[in-house]
């Protein structure tokens, strides 16, 4: 499909208008909790998948638990858009299984006038790459990064031949439905690599429960020893210096483990910074979600590398890996909420977290257990290869079929913006 010739065809002689999102959408209301006794589910920051683009689970609330930023109602065809770390493009379109409930007021309710614009034309829009640009230039906060609702209404889109809206409305069908054809096949795709995740999760947990052998529990506080980081901030980063790992790329850049950074600082921080040695497991004391808090990544690098004080460098004499994989155990996973303290920032109990216990096969035996360890890291490594790794697999797939909707998304929108738009 050639799509440039295909939108100038589409597009020949047509007035097209740009206007702001909040200009082609209607207001939304709150829910009064006073006035309802119903039981809703709740769409929280973590409810919408960033790579389905879904809503997975909801906790069901009422009026006596509901959190308070349980406000939004929704309805069916809104478009709810993540405002707090919006980078992550955290977004989706409601069906009908979730309208009438509600939604975090770390959201953005976009609700078309359907008379002048499809649903699914502010959903496109909001995936493309000039509102990506936009959130990043208009976002506020190095921490917790966000953006208002205002600035995202303030967004612009196009709306062809506006004084004719059934034409604009055909107009538009036409370029969703081809978006649309690339979006569900990767749908289908990734609804195939969750529930391989979920198969793996359930092998992990069973290779790792030590149902049958010599086994001991012990707590990590007996295992090793926690070694805080030191601040720094983005505005110490370089393109060439110090390699350091941020608390916020362990849950969201980082897997299992690393043997590269992904950032460095000023070499004349070195005295300033404390670091993790090579086989350290690189944990967060802070996180968004519960889920965030202590997510760990074992360093496998060469060399030393220094950690930001929301970080914890765990030294021990086990296999690094072997003991990050114990840490993303759904039993460890459960057992680690009891000690995140619940306020605005969730933050990790460090002396709580140490009295979890993994499991030690063959404890009075070191050499016969670091080759017990390491043949079950060797299975699950195998496993996580094929669910994670961007070089095979489903993995793999998605991100092809993902970088091909980008292509043509960025192509099918590439409308003539006047120099108001464009600056």
């Amino acid at each position: 499909m050639n799509s440039e010739n295909f939108l100038e065809k589409l597009l020949d002689g047509v007035v097209i208008e740009w206007k702001a999102l909040g200009e082609v959408t209607l207001s939304t209301s709150n829910i009064r909790w006073r006035d309802t006794n119903r039981t809703y589910r709740y769409i929280d920051l973590t409810s919408v998948s960033i790579e389905t683009k879904a809503i997975t689970e909801t906790p069901e609330i009422t009026h006596s638990n509901a959190p308070s930023r349980a406000q939004k109602l929704v309805e069916k065809d809104d478009v709810i858009f993540a405002t707090t770390r919006p980078a992550q493009q955290r977004y989706c379109l409601i069906d009908d299984e979730y309208a009438g409930e509600v939604a975090s007021t770390g959201y953005c309710v976009l609700r078309a006038k359907k008379a002048e614009v499809l649903p699914k034309w502010i959903l496109h829009w909001i995936a493309s790459s000039d509102f990506k640009a936009y959130v990043e230039a208009n976002q506020s906060g190095s921490a917790y990064p966000a953006i208002s609702d205002a600035k995202v209404k303030d967004f612009k889109i196009p709306i062809p031949c506006p004084e004719t809206p059934k034409k604009s409305l055909e107009i538009q069908a036409k370029i969703v439905r081809i978006l649309d054809t690339f979006t569900e096949l990767t749908a289908e795709l990734t609804a195939e690599l969750t529930a391989r995740k979920k198969q793996y999760n359930y092998y992990r947990d069973q290779l790792l429960s030590f149902e049958e052998g010599e086994v001991e529990w012990r707590a990590l506080g007996k295992i090793g020893e926690f070694i805080r980081g030191k601040r720094f901030t983005k505005a110490d980063y370089v393109e060439d210096g110090i390699s350091v790992i941020h608390y916020g790329e362990i849950y969201t850049r980082y897997g299992v483990f690393t043997t590269h950074a992904l950032s460095q600082v000023r070499d004349d921080m070195a005295e300033a910074l404390r670091y993790a040695e090579p086989g350290d497991v690189v944990i967060t004391d802070v996180g968004e979600t519960v889920e965030d808090v202590g997510k760990a990544v074992a360093w496998l690098g060469d060399e030393k590398v220094a950690i930001h004080d929301h970080c914890y460098a765990f030294r021990h004499s086990m296999n690094p890996k072997f003991v990050s994989y114990c840490m993303q155990a759904t039993s460890f996973v459960s057992e680690k909420a009891k000690y995140v303290a619940r306020t605005k920032v969730n933050t990790l109990l460090i002396n709580g977290f140490a009295k979890i216990s993994i499991p030690v096969p063959y404890p009075n035996d070191q050499e016969k257990s670091l080759t017990e360890q390491a043949r079950i890291v060797a299975i699950l490594d195998k496993f996580d290869a094929l669910i994670n790794s961007l070089t095979e697999g489903l993995p793999r797939e998605i991100e092809l079929r993902q970088k091909q909707y980008e292509y043509y998304r960025d192509l099918l929108l590439s409308f003539p913006k006047p120099e108001e738009v464009a600056a």
